[in-house]
């Protein structure tokens, strides 16, 4: 069997961790910064976690 090829971008945006889950950045943490209250930016830092059904999909375009 051939090696499956990483999609670059997937790559880039997710990381998995070390029990098999996928990392993923929050989103809306890029700019109209100045509305958002610190508490919500400070949490948006945080890394989320896939959600159950979009991992399989995931898993499938960062297979290493």
């Amino acid at each position: 069997m051939p090696k499956i090829k990483t999609h670059r971008g997937a790559a880039k945006r997710f990381k998995k961790t070390g029990s098999g889950k996928i990392k993923r950045s929050k989103a809306f943490a890029s700019h109209l910064l100045g509305d958002k209250t610190p508490k919500r930016k400070r949490q948006l830092r945080k890394a989320g976690l896939v959600s159950v059904s979009e991992t399989n999909r995931i898993s499938k375009l960062i297979p290493y």
